[in-house]
């Protein structure tokens, strides 16, 4: 599936996943977001970045780790 978000080309940053249309490494906005630094100041910094790139990013995350996480989310196993 191709994404309208996140780019790779070994020609780009050598093969580094980059917001589409940019240089900008996709892993720039989790360190961002990790160090306690808000989206906003993300896309202060990066404005090559649009703020609905970086919010479909989070999306695609999210919708990822919890189809990863399937029908066993949230529950506790027991021993």
């Amino acid at each position: 599936m191709k994404s309208n978000v996140v780019h790779t080309d070994p020609d780009v940053m050598h093969g580094t996943p980059v917001f589409l249309g940019t240089r900008v490494p996709i892993g720039t906005l989790w360190d961002y977001l990790e160090a306690g630094e808000s989206l906003k100041d993300f896309l202060v910094d990066f404005p090559s970045v649009s703020r609905k790139q970086a919010e479909a990013l989070i999306r695609q995350a999210r919708h990822a780790l919890s189809a990863q996480d399937g029908p066993e989310q949230g529950r506790v196993a027991c021993e």
